[in-house]
């Protein structure tokens, strides 16, 4: 009774949604045609009226972003393998994936199912704010695939502000895809609210996103001649339908749900400085606060959960080799809530001619909560042999609360004309973070070549860092584990030089790990007590004639240990396109290509979301190529793409992992309008 509940419900949903689609894409259609045709609005009054910043933890210090509102390279947002330069990933839109490149890869969180899915989950990472003066509302939909694989996205974000100092947002972000193979369709449903106000005395930041994402399971194609050879397997046809393709799992989801309260408060005691005319000294034309020392509060509170459930009692006893808790369906179930509190005091930055840094001493407490399968395994019989030491007289906890301590320290330089930097150190006191080292810095210089500003920054961190709850302590139906890891140690190190003149980028890192925790054959986590260097250089040179332009990325990384690190040594991504106007349209006209070269790919389970290595299989040495239009009439941006054209003609064996081929050649085409009320 619950799952047929279950069924109806998002079959409604399912239902309501695509109702709401069609309405929202022809509102959309509508509002596009009336934004095109009504009186412009000065674009150059409003992107002078226009700002952006995202926040830097763990004070809340903001730096400059862009608004999104670019045509150039528009269309390349919706295809899935292309998050990365080098993405491992199940294949679908909004599916679960892992960067290949180290030096871009976040760190494992406190609740590691969800980073499978960070490329489609908000963050205090990824989350801007903006001051537009005028009201923004951009809307946006795009589609792509036919009617069994139709792959849409609704989006809208909108800000406005209450006066010059305050200033409110929204988010909504509708993504459905039912995938080009079978059992792989993915739902992912966000909403959030924002909202600023920059004082002479006090400032607030804050937002709440909450997002929910359910992805159907495969467990990965059954044969993979389908794809490197169907006419094998098919009796000589070579035309595949993908949907018919066998796959391992028929009747698996994940559901990964929850959301984050971010809010960041800060009062300033300083003085008023008066600016007098510089004709009549008594004549005072302006009166500016000058902050001398900020208190900072700022809280930070999660909530998530995660459901794995599979129905199929075959596929429980076929695909994975232990089942420990209910041999008829699996229905693993781990939540997850954290609250962190900081508090700071900031001798501010500027405030006179001799203080040419900001200073902060700030302690963060947090409380990390999580709930579980309870432990239903007797301890009278044989355990599973990675619950280690023997004898096992005590069971997993089925919950647990953990408490976090630290002190820290942060100098930062924002207001140098020719150098800044900012070194941040924290020390754990108390809990779980006894003993914890983070430290991490940069600083940049700029200085004028051939007429223009040359950037260099250099950068090093270093981290002693307690392994997560969940990677020492976890139960399900098919994989339960007990570890004591040591604390992982992080050194690295490394340099950045950008030429704007030249459109040049170089970067050169080397990172040093001891203890890495990661994945096994077995889908097990595992710690490599030895040290692993990871050495990365990358390229960016843009090339520009006129309207002929040339985008390239190249990227090279070595691992000293890849049974420990796999990775792919040379990545490139190389984008060729044209520029042009007619009359009041704005064209780019092109074709871009992903490649990266053969290595022993991380493969995928679905029970834990997790990408663990395997020793057999080589992915890579496949280009993937989007033949794009991207147009842009007023306020008005709109794409059409044939994405993966190069099917079939560049060979076929397209996996980015094991098992899991990249999406077929489709048809692709979105628009997205930016209302300036």
């Amino acid at each position: 009774m619950p799952n047929k509940f279950v069924f109806t419900l998002d079959l409604f949903v399912s239902l309501s949604v695509d109702m709401i689609k069609y309405l929202y894409y022809i509102l959309l259609f509508g509002l596009g045609v009336v934004n095109v045709m009504a009186a412009p609005v000065d674009s150059t009054l409003v992107q002078q009226q226009s700002s952006a910043w995202r926040v830097l933890q763990p004070l809340g210090t903001r730096v400059e972003a862009t608004v999104d509102t670019l045509h150039t390279n528009y269309a390349q947002e919706f295809v899935p393998s292309e998050i990365s330069d080098a993405w491992a990933c199940t294949g679908n839109y909004s599916a679960e994936g892992y960067n290949m490149i180290f030096a871009d890869r976040d760190p494992m969180s406190a609740f590691f199912f969800k980073d499978a899915l960070g490329a489609w989950i908000p963050s205090e990472k990824t989350m801007k704010f903006y001051n537009t003066r005028i009201p923004m509302t951009i809307l946006s939909y795009a589609t792509g695939g036919g009617r069994e694989t139709t792959q849409d996205r609704l989006r809208g974000d909108f800000s406005g502000n209450i006066n010059e100092r305050a200033q409110i947002g929204a988010k909504l972000d509708y993504l459905y895809s039912k995938g080009s193979y079978n059992y792989q369709a993915a739902k992912n449903f966000v909403w959030g609210f924002s909202g600023s106000y920059i004082g002479d005395r006090y400032e607030f930041q804050g937002y709440y996103n909450h997002y929910n994402n359910v992805n159907k399971e495969n467990g990965g194609i059954q044969d993979d001649r389908y794809i490197t050879d169907p006419a094998e397997v098919q009796g000589g046809s070579t035309k595949v339908d993908t949907k018919s393709i066998p796959t391992n799992l028929t009747a698996a989801h994940n559901r990964v749900k929850g959301g984050e309260l971010w809010l960041n408060n800060k009062y300033k005691i300083g003085f008023w400085k008066n600016h007098y005319h510089e004709e009549y000294e008594d004549s005072i034309v302006k009166r500016e606060y000058v902050p001398v020392t900020a208190f900072t509060w700022t809280l930070k509170y999660n909530m998530n959960s995660h459901l794995f459930l599979n129905q199929s009692a075959a596929n429980d006893n076929d695909f994975w080799e232990h089942t420990y808790l209910n041999r008829g369906e699996t229905h693993d179930k781990t939540t997850n809530w954290q609250m962190r509190n900081t508090f700071a005091i900031s001798l501010m930055e500027g405030f006179n001619k001799y203080a040419k840094a900001g200073l902060s001493a700030f302690i963060t407490h947090e409380i990390r909560s999580y709930k579980q399968n309870p432990d239903s395994i007797p301890i009278d019989i044989d355990r599973p042999e990675n619950l280690d030491p023997y004898p096992y007289d005590n069971k997993i906890a089925p919950s647990a609360k953990l408490n976090y301590l630290w002190v820290g320290a942060q100098l930062i330089k924002q207001q140098g004309k020719l150098l800044n930097y900012q070194a941040t150190a924290e020390l754990g006191l108390i809990g779980q973070a006894v003993g914890e080292v983070k430290a991490y810095g940069s600083v940049d210089t700029r200085f004028k070549l051939l007429g223009d500003s040359v950037t260099v920054t250099a950068y090093g961190s270093f981290y002693n860092t307690t392994p997560d709850y969940l990677m020492e302590n976890y139960v399900s139906n098919h994989f339960i584990w007990h570890n004591d890891f040591s604390k992982t140690r992080r050194y690295s190190a490394g340099g950045m030089l950008k030429i704007p003149h030249t459109n040049t980028f170089i970067m050169a890192g080397i990172e040093n790990i001891q203890n890495h925790i990661y994945f096994n054959e077995q889908c097990l986590p595992t710690q490599f007590s030895g040290n692993v260097q990871v050495f990365t250089a990358r390229l960016h040179q843009n090339f520009r004639y006129r309207g002929l332009n040339w985008e390239n990325r190249i990227t090279y990384q070595t691992t000293s240990n890849d049974a420990v690190i796999p990775l792919p040594t040379l990545t490139i991504y190389s984008n060729l396109y044209v520029k042009f106007r007619i009359a009041t349209l704005h064209v780019q006209m092109g074709i871009d290509c992903d490649y990266y070269t053969k290595y022993k790919a991380v493969s995928y389970q679905p029970a834990t979301m997790a990408f663990y290595n395997q020793r057999e299989v080589e992915c890579g040495n496949y280009p993937f190529m989007n033949l794009y239009f991207n147009f842009k009439l007023s306020k008005t941006r709109f794409f059409v793409m044939m994405s993966h054209i190069n099917q079939g003609m560049t060979g076929d064996n397209y996996f980015s992992m094991p098992h899991y081929p990249l999406n077929p050649r489709r048809f692709q085409m979105g628009l997205s309008v930016d209302f300036a009320n």
